[in-house]
Formats: C-alpha cells, structure tokens, sequence
C-alpha cells in the first residue's frame, strides 16, 4: 500500500510540476554546438511540465556540468539566474549562468507545447497541446542525485543601470557574440600603469579584476582608456561597466577563472555604483599551506593565513639594470605550517606585518626554490585582514591558540642575509653528488675556517671602478690593463683567497672573492697590501687569528675539467656570522622531523 501510495504521489509531481515547482525544469536533451571558437558551447532543450524550448545555451563556466555528465537528459534542474538574449531573427535565446542538478526523471509524463520564441522575446500561447514530447532515456535506469552548482547567496532581481535603459547581467553569461550588456562588479585588483616601447610605437596600459556573484574576469585598458578610467577606479569599489571588447583569455597574463578576459574601447562605460551589499569581496578558492607540497612548481594558488614574521625591505637590480623592492614573509595557517611569501615593488613597500595580519593572496605562484615558496606577480591580488568568512575564522584560532604554534615551514630556514636556502653538511656535497649537472648548484652550510692560504691571496688590479682585470707593471712607475687597453700611475689590491672550511662530517677547499675574503679576515684589501710590504709578522698574524671562526657559507659548487682531470670547484658567494637564535630553530626543526 505505501509502494502504491508513493508512485501515485511520484506521478502527480511529475504531471503538475510545472504548478508544483515554477522555479524547475526538466533537461531533456543536450548536445555540443560545431563549429564555434573558443570554449565549447552546449544548447539544452528544457521542459517545465507545460512547455519545452530548445533556445538554452550553457554558461561556460558550468560546461564541466556536461563534460563530467553531471547535466544528463531527463535530470531536474532549478534555474537560479538566466539572461536572455534577442536573436537577429527575432527569436530569443536564454544563457544559464546558474542552475541546480537535482533529480533524475525517468520518464516525462503528459501534454507539452513547443515554445517558439517570437519578436520581442515573449513566447504565444499555445492554442492547441502539441504531440507529447518523449525525452531520451537516462543513462542510468535509477533516480539518482547529482551535485549542485549554487552561489553563498540567492540571487534577488536583476538591478538595472542609473538610466534604466538595460538590466544587468552577471559576468558569467558575458561571451563574444553579445553587443549589449551591463555588468555591476566590484573592483578586486588595479595594476599600475605600464608602458611600452617597440618598432610599432610607444604605449601604456593597466589591468584590473572584478567579480560578482557570479564570477570574475580581467578587464585590460590602453592609452586613451588609461586616461580616462584609471584615476576613476578603486579597488573595493563597485561599478556599472559597459560596452567592452570581449576575447579568448591568454592564461600567462590573468590568474581569473574566466574562459574570456574584456578590453575597454572607446564606447565603454564606468559608472560608480553606491548599492555594493550583495557583491562578494572576492572569488578565492583558498588551498591549506600543508597542501602546497602536493601541487605542481609555477601552480597559481590562492593561499591565506597570518603574517607570522616578516623581513626588512631589500632592493635589487634587474638585469635590465632597474632596481625593484622586495620583501619577504612567512604566512602560517590552521594546518600548523608556515611558508614564505615574497612581495614585489609598491606591494613589498607598503606592506606592514608587525601587528601579525591576516594577509590573503589571490593568483600566488608557487615555486620549488628552497622547498616550498610563494611569490604574489604583477597579477596577483594581497589583501589585508580582508572581510572574509575565512579570515574571520583564521584570526580567531590564532589569538585563541595559534600564537603559541611554533609552526612547520615548507620553506628551507633562512639565512641571515636573508633569501631562501638550500641547507646541506659538506659530505651532502659528495654523496648528493652536487654540481655534476648541467649547472651549478648553490646551497648553504655552516662550517668553521681550518686553514688560509696566504700565498698568493693578493693581486694588483686596475683601477677602474668597474675593472677587476691584473695589471701589468711597466718598470716605469705605469700599470697597464690589457682590457681597458690604458696606462694607469697606480693600482688597486684584490682578494683572491683559498680556504680550507670543515663541518662535522667533511671539509671542503673553497676560493673566496673580495667582499667574503675581507668579511673572513676582517680586514680590506688596501690595509692588508701595505701590511704585506710593511711588515709580514703583523700580515700573518692576521691570517692566524681568521683561523677556526665559524660562519654561514653561501656556495657555489660546479664539475670542472682541468688537464683532463675533473673535480668540484667551490667558490663563497656570501659569508655570513652565525645567527645563534635562528640556527638553533632550525636544528629543533631537524629533531622533530626526525621524531617523526
């Protein structure tokens, strides 16, 4: 009786489901669309009990809906937004930008009527009831439940623009082949002004990002467009938008997941808009900082936690001889790991950790330099203490325990000249079989002076600010350089020193430069020259007191072929005292790895 009772009840919902659920319809057919560019585009024939239409086209942000067969034919779907777009033969076309998968239909029961779309985008009343529409069979026999698809919050009316000429569509339904449409966002990320200069001529442009309740896309503006918006925009502000050049998104520029990215032109429009409640801060899809090992190198994440400690702000000089800032911090989250951030130009400049902020990155390269690491690029978005569920969430475990986690770091320890590190002993060097590659291996070492080789440590070198070449004596009071091909009256001391450095499992020859010589001897080049020729006791005396001090090596090591005879060159790069505090965490590190 209650098996009768439930398919009668079945039935009954099924026949009246277009008076039972206004909101739902059923997917009766679904096929690919040939012959378009860019992503692919599935046209849906829906049913809602009364009509059915074949004018649905699929939002290319829920293609993986068909791809996956999560949308299959004879399934429930409850339309949450649609925007419906006039054909150039009058017909009218509805693009689903949000709908929920619900129930599988074995069968559709009853009477429908074929919707044709006529002018003005309002479908005729049927007079007669059309031929009952069979849909094909479900691929699987039994009703099953599939995933839904649903925005943080429903949807209300669509708002329309300051002059009420057109509704505002959502973000996700924007595609090449509109002419009229209005979106309202929100501003996540502006870049600054860049220019260019090349054979076709010299320009400037700058980039944003802005999402909805619906999604994001990058929005790009040259030239002219860069005088007319740029000063008008403001991250975290909303506005009206209109009227943009919509293309292919080329990922190696935009970190938004959107199929499409928009370039302004000179009929776009950007209006304020003040109505900003319903609009989402941001569209993150944040990964725990103990899951960074398990994605691949140059991953682009999106990544929160707390400003754990932060770096002083160092500057560095491209190779296109243009000095940039950079700053370094570790981020720690829930998962009790840490992982360094490194922050570029203003980002880097601005930025102030020591009150410990909640920082989140959106479009975060992650890099297998020293372990684990994250750089925020040109693309990224930094936001501080956002107004976030997670940040929320986030700042009250740290206060309440998060504070007293010393916190594992994916990221090698530092040294204290800063930048990541790669940490070995000197027998890692041998049985790691470091610098046999291609090319040469850097790592970092602590390791105590055994021995100096005084001999031939010094040099006289021209005295060119930016000339390091030996010079030659002329017997005549004169010193030629052979590069600068010139004469100079005097000369210059340079340091080339051979040192022998020993750990506690190996020891290691290694040449040291000028600037690492001089921090070992702790004197300059200049002063130990007039030593060498004044007085030899007080020289050597030097080189003696250098012996058995400890230091942090900074070194490169590559395979060298000599006479037909190979072996491992190691030449310091940098040298650096020990930092007692620091090296001790890293060994309490060590332990508690191996503990485990």
């Amino acid at each position: 009786m209650y098996t009768y009772l439930c398919i009668h009840i079945y039935v009954y919902c099924i026949m009246h489901w277009g008076s039972l659920f206004p909101d739902c319809v059923f997917s009766q057919n679904i096929r690919k669309m040939d012959g378009t560019s860019g992503p692919p585009r599935f046209r849906i024939m829906m049913n809602d009990g009364r009509h059915t239409m074949s004018y649905f086209m699929l939002s290319t942000q829920l293609n993986s809906l068909a791809e996956q067969n999560l949308l299959e034919p004879n399934c429930v779907c409850m339309l949450k937004k649609s925007v419906t777009n006039v054909l150039k033969d009058g017909r009218w076309a509805a693009v689903m930008a949000l709908l929920w998968n619900a129930l599988m239909v074995p069968e559709l029961m009853g009477d429908v009527v074929s919707c044709s779309p006529g002018q003005g985008g309002k479908a005729p009343q049927a007079a007669e009831p059309a031929a009952p529409v069979r849909p094909l069979q479900p691929q699987n026999g039994k009703e099953h439940f599939n995933r839904c698809v649903f925005s943080r919050k429903t949807p209300s009316a669509l708002p329309s623009t300051p002059g009420g000429s057109s509704k505002v569509v959502p973000i996700a339904s924007l595609n090449p082949y509109q002419s009229k449409w209005t979106i309202r966002a929100r501003v996540t990320n502006r870049s600054n002004i860049r220019t260019w200069s090349n054979s076709r001529g010299e320009g400037k442009l700058f980039s944003m990002e802005i999402v909805d309740e619906s999604g994001e896309i990058r929005i790009t503006g040259f030239n002219q467009e860069v005088d007319k918006f740029y000063n008008l925009i403001e991250v975290g502000k909303v506005y009206y938008m209109s009227k943009g050049t919509l293309k292919i998104a080329n990922k190696q520029y935009s970190s938004t997941k959107n199929d499409y990215e928009m370039t302004l032109n000179g009929e776009s429009s950007i209006i304020p808009c003040d109505d900003a409640s319903d609009l989402p801060v941001a569209l993150c899809s944040f990964v725990a900082i103990s899951d960074l090992a398990s994605h691949e190198k140059d991953a682009v994440l999106d990544v929160i936690g707390v400003c754990k400690s932060v770096d002083e702000l160092t500057r560095l000089t491209t190779k296109a001889s243009r000095e940039v800032s950079k700053r370094t911090f570790n981020l720690m989250d829930q998962s009790g790991c840490t992982v360094s951030v490194t922050l570029w130009g203003e980002e880097a400049e601005n930025f102030d950790g020591s009150a410990q902020p909640i920082v989140a990155i959106k479009g975060a390269k992650l890099s297998d330099f020293g372990g684990r690491s994250l750089s925020a690029s040109f693309s990224s978005t930094v936001m501080i203490n956002p107004d976030l569920p997670e940040a929320f969430k986030l700042r009250g475990w740290y206060d309440k325990e998060g504070h007293a986690v010393e916190g594992q770091s994916l990221t090698e320890a530092r040294g204290s000249g800063g930048g990541t590190t790669n940490w070995k002993t000197l027998s890692d060097v041998k049985t790691e079989h470091l610098g046999h590659g291609d090319k040469a291996d850097y790592f970092n070492s602590i390791a105590t002076i055994v021995y100096l080789r005084k001999e031939n440590c010094l040099y006289q070198a021209c005295p060119s600010p930016d000339c390091n070449k030996k010079v030659v004596d002329q017997q005549n009071g004169m010193y030629r350089c052979e590069k600068c091909d010139k004469e100079f009256p005097n000369f210059k001391y340079r340091l080339i020193l051979s040192a022998n450095i020993a750990d506690y499992g190996d020891n290691q020859w290694v040449t040291c430069f000028q600037e690492s010589a001089e921090a070992i001897l702790g004197q300059n080049a200049a002063y130990l020259g007039q030593l060498k020729d004044s007085n030899e006791a007080a020289f050597e005396e030097i080189f003696q007191q250098a012996n058995f001090h400890t230091f942090v090596f900074r070194s490169r090591v590559k395979l060298e072929t000599y006479n037909d005879e190979s072996r491992i060159k190691a030449t310091v790069m940098d040298v650096k005292p020990v930092d007692h505090k620091e090296y001790s965490k890293r060994l309490i590190m060590n332990i508690r790895k191996m503990a485990v």
